[in-house]
């Protein structure tokens, strides 16, 4: 007979589901539908088995794969009762014929096996796999066919605590993909099967589906110029941000992206993942108004240029509360479906990122969000909307906890999906009660715009989603990765994919350890320690800044600084001494003058001159090592860039004293400091601008789309937006990069024509003619963007020698 904590826990078991269990059986009830959606196991065992084919062609047979069915469990938290979660996993096992296959992996998808090998490859034969621009991959530490390491007893499973590891932001597309063709693109979905990415964006081509949309609405190809944006710029003309920026599109930029998405997503399918495609957010063409004229379509403010140029500010919104704001969405839903095949139910859209709704009204928000998802459900019936939430961040005065919660609750319970997009910095689950109960996924954001920094914060990202997924009342269903653009900071985006398979917080110093050994095929304990001191410096930013690079050779100041003298402050007080400890360039660095500009900068810059010594002591043992290599260029631009920030201070610093030839001194010295690091970059292949330029004209089908390609690559590198003769664009250097060839031809330019305007006014006793000096710089960089000049696309010098130079 039961004793009393038995029929206690029966009584449970009954009770608490009937109450409670709403979200887990939503979130159960939607991963059983894209479950049925999935290919065959055939199929994803081939898939799996073609990733293995391109990562590791020697070890083909070296591998069993294997599709095993999922598996439901209940269990008892301390806080809740979940009950029939699907459960995500894999398992390894040492083959115990003696021939054949050494190692079998069985995963419920072709993703959790590529999780599951990468997994191996890395825990038991120390290899590592990072993008090629990272370094690529570390497989000679892998041992030959017939020598694999067995996995002990039982083998090893691991089951995810959660369903999802989502992937990319909605401007990603523009920053990163935008030139890519399919071979690029087959080694990204290569990258995301072995990251155990199982929920990523998949946006290209979505204006070829528009332009059909729209036709049959009546809107003609000529009107569709004026509302798309330039190749580098769709993200923004998506999100009604911008139109015709950049553009045309001809057609066969159309068709051929059309093309591509279906190669994606094909792949994307057979290895399991479930694609999130775009839906309708309200962004329309300013034809539609005379179309339709009493349809409720308004235009939007300003976002950005510099004079409110109407050629592409100030897009048109339609109400979601407009009878053909559900026509249109439905009617893009069922393009889609229609073009790729039923391939998914999870829609992304962002009506009201950086576009506040018009009224705080919370009846008239949950209107607006209750049409925006009629729409999708109409095209699909099981439609799940995804929704960044980086505007409960960026726009905190308006989403006061009513209209937040008007919005999340306008849709039936768990039919949204909410990203915590920038939850490493400023978690919004914990100031929102779990987003009021809406399933959402904690984000690293960490990017903007693409920018070359070393940066993050390791022990966020080690704890963040563990504190979040068994914090009380938990909703987290996912860990994510958003970065706006990507191919830097490898170690960070290793960390956070493996924390979508983690149920507890990592030991960063003791997981960096293993880390510096995989990366680079061998322990080497200088290395090792560099890597330690990087934990707690660049790699522990706890400021609360979101880190888009301000070095000043990347994002030079644009000031008079003639207009804030400081003259009477002493040197004493001015500065910091740091010596530095190279032989042959004996420099300072210091701390700049809180009058002055300021960089962004979070740690120590002594703590990471001595991590970029031991760096290079540790070069001989690993300087054949093309991960060694890029991580080394990157440490020594990051010290030299910070140091050319406080050169740029000591000239500031001199020019307000009036001294001369302190003044000259130091311009000459931040000059050189841009060409010095603009040697040391190009020796290495992954920090070439050649490369951006080449892959954009290599897509190009006749010369105009060529300079147009162009043109594109070369703006949202540099002046991204528009500009005036005396103003420069306000998004000027937000995707700045650290690339050889843009140094020399384009930063440096910059900098010595400011400085020669600053030694004029010396020499002349005259304050600095900024006016003249912008004129100047910003017809330069007109002509730079439209110019054609080539640019290496290979490597020359040894990065190990130029370092220690």
């Amino acid at each position: 007979m039961p004793n009393f904590k038995t029929q206690l826990l029966i009584l449970i078991l009954v009770l608490v589901p009937i109450v409670a269990l709403s979200e887990p059986e939503a979130v159960e009830a939607l991963l059983r539908r894209l479950d049925s959606k999935r290919s065959s196991a055939s199929v994803q065992e081939a898939a799996a088995k073609a990733v293995l084919e391109r990562l590791l062609p020697t070890h083909v047979d070296s591998f069993e794969f294997k599709i095993v069915t999922k598996t439901f469990y209940s269990r008892l938290s301390p806080r809740r009762l979940v009950v029939d979660r699907v459960a995500f996993c894999y398992t390894i096992t040492t083959c115990q014929a003696d021939r054949g296959p050494e190692i079998q992996i069985k995963g419920t998808t072709a993703v959790e096996i590529a999780s599951g090998l990468h997994w191996y490859l890395k825990y038991w034969c120390g290899a590592h796999v990072s993008w090629d621009k990272t370094g690529g991959v570390q497989v000679v530490s892998i041992p030959k066919p017939g020598s694999l390491p067995r996995v002990r007893d039982e083998g090893l499973k691991i089951q995810r605590p959660i369903p999802w590891n989502y992937y990319q932001n909605v401007v990603t597309s523009s920053y990163s993909f935008v030139w890519w063709d399919w071979e690029r693109w087959q080694k990204e979905i290569d990258w995301m099967a072995l990251q155990g990415i199982n929920l990523p964006l998949a946006f290209t081509g979505q204006e070829s589906i528009w332009q059909k949309v729209f036709m049959d609405f009546n809107i003609s190809k000529e009107d569709l110029n004026d509302f798309f944006g330039g190749p580098a710029f769709l993200a923004w003309a998506r999100m009604g941000n911008l139109h015709a920026w950049g553009g045309p599109l001809s057609q066969n930029w159309l068709d051929q992206q059309l093309v591509l998405q279906k190669q994606i997503l094909t792949r994307m399918l057979e290895l399991g993942m479930t694609p999130v495609l775009p839906s309708f957010s309200g962004n329309v063409p300013a034809a539609l108004k005379k179309i339709y004229p009493s349809a409720n379509i308004t235009r939007l403010g300003d976002w950005n240029t510099v004079n409110r140029d109407p050629r592409w500010c100030c897009t048109y919104l339609l109400d979601p509360s407009d009878t053909l704001f559900v026509e249109i969405g439905t009617a893009f839903i069922r393009r889609q479906v229609e073009e790729y095949g039923d391939v998914t139910d999870i829609y992304n859209c962002d009506t009201f990122n950086e576009n506040s709704p018009p009224t705080n009204d919370p009846a008239y928000i949950s209107s607006l969000g209750a049409a925006v998802y009629k729409a999708m459900s109409k095209g699909d019936k099981d439609a799940v909307w995804l929704m960044q939430g980086w505007l409960f961040y960026s726009d905190s005065s308006f989403w006061k906890p009513p209209q937040m919660k008007a919005l999340l609750h306008s849709v039936p319970f768990g039919k949204m999906i909410v990203l915590d997009l920038f939850a490493d910095v400023k978690p919004i689950w914990r100031t929102s009660s779990q987003f009021y109960g809406t399933p959402y996924i904690w984000c690293l954001l960490h990017n903007f715009g693409g920018n070359i920094e070393m940066y993050g914060i390791l022990d966020a990202v080690s704890s963040g989603p563990v504190d979040a997924r068994t914090s009380e009342n938990s909703t987290m269903v996912g860990v994510g990765m958003c970065m706006e653009g990507i191919e830097h900071n490898p170690v960070v985006y290793e960390l956070t994919s493996e924390m979508a398979f983690r149920s507890e917080k990592v030991q960063v110093q003791d997981w960096l350890k293993t880390y510096s050994r995989r990366r680079y095929g061998k322990t080497v304990h200088q290395v090792e320690a560099a890597w330690e001191i990087l934990h707690h410096t660049i790699y522990n930013c706890t400021d609360g800044i979101a880190d888009h690079n301000t070095d000043f050779i990347v994002k030079f100041p644009d000031w008079d600084p003639s207009s804030n003298p400081i003259s009477n402050v002493t040197k004493q007080n001015q500065m910091q001494m740091l010596s530095v400890l190279d032989r042959k360039r004996r420099v300072l660095l210091q701390e700049t003058s809180a009058h002055l500009p300021q960089a962004h900068l979070w740690y120590s810059t002594q703590e990471v001159v001595n991590a970029l010594r031991l760096f290079l002591d540790g070069g001989n043992d690993l300087s054949g090592s093309l991960t060694y290599r890029y991580d080394l260029v990157d440490l020594t631009r990051q010290v030299l860039s910070k140091l050319a920030n406080q050169v740029y201070a000591d000239a500031v610093i001199a020019y307000q004293g009036r001294d001369v030839k302190a003044y000259s001194l130091h311009s000459q010295n931040f000059v050189q400091l841009i060409k010095d690091i603009d040697v040391l970059l190009a020796s290495d292949d992954n920090f070439l601008l050649g490369t951006w330029l080449e892959s954009a004209k290599k897509l190009a089908a006749n010369p105009t789309e060529r300079r147009q390609y162009e043109w594109n690559a070369r703006t949202q590198v540099t002046m991204w937006f528009d500009n005036t003769k005396t103003n420069q664009s306000q998004l000027h250097d937000y995707a700045n990069k650290f690339w050889s060839g843009l140094l020399g031809s384009y930063y440096l330019p910059r900098a010595s024509t400011y400085f020669s305007y600053l030694s004029k006014s010396l020499r002349d006793n005259k304050d600095f003619e900024v006016e003249e000096w912008r004129k100047e710089w910003i017809s330069l960089s007109n002509g730079w963007q439209a110019g054609t000049e080539l640019y290496p696309v290979k490597a020359k010098g040894d990065a190990l020698a130029i370092s220690v130079v």
